[in-house]
């Protein structure tokens, strides 16, 4: 394994991430890629610390905050950037979990006996996602485009979140993310 794209490959990413890389460096990929659940699925393959990752996760949680509708989800939000920050504990951010995926599920439930709009479970689906600390690597950002595309006119509205979600990414683990990578595929060649 040579390139980043081969790395890619071996990861089973999916391909139209793999076709928009193309010959890209990683530290290319990182700059301009539009979406940010490929880069937390990439940190979550490249095993970037539950930290930083739990940290870009929450953020892009956050990006559908004003869809939330339930107090445990905005609390499990909160909780999940504090774990990132070193300011909750694990077990702190597993109660914060658990709560939201009560939220979620009661927002489930109210879409489907009710036809109710979709946007509370979208929201709170993607706190749960953003305070799981051993999967859900890119749901998270997918759910709050999904949660974003409910509220106003799809295209838009998720290409919007999708960038914005890709930006929390840069700032939170993009560093991290090159540094693994470079790491593996200087790992490959010796």
């Amino acid at each position: 394994m040579k390139t980043f794209k081969d790395l890619l490959t071996k990861l089973n990413a999916c391909e139209k991430a793999v076709e928009w890389a193309g010959d890209k460096t990683i530290k290319e990929v990182v700059e301009t890629c539009p979406r940010g659940e490929w880069l937390l699925w990439l940190a979550y393959k490249v095993d970037i610390d539950v930290k930083p990752l739990t940290l870009a996760k929450a953020h892009c949680a956050n990006t559908v905050r004003h869809l939330m509708d339930n107090e445990l989800s905005i609390k499990a939000v909160d909780i999940a950037i504090a774990f990132g920050e070193g300011k909750a504990t694990k077990e702190e951010l597993d109660f914060a979990r658990d709560d939201a995926g009560r939220s979620a599920a009661v927002a489930a439930d109210a879409v489907r006996y009710t036809h109710a709009d979709t946007n509370a479970f979208y929201a709170a689906d993607a706190v749960y996602a953003a305070c799981h600390t051993v999967t859900n690597d890119s749901y998270t950002a997918y759910v709050a485009e999904a949660a974003a595309a409910t509220a106003v006119a799809y295209g838009a509205a998720r290409a919007k979140n999708q960038m914005e979600t890709a930006d929390i990414c840069r700032k939170y683990i993009g560093d991290l993310i090159i540094e693994k990578v470079n790491a593996q595929l200087k790992t490959t060649e010796q």
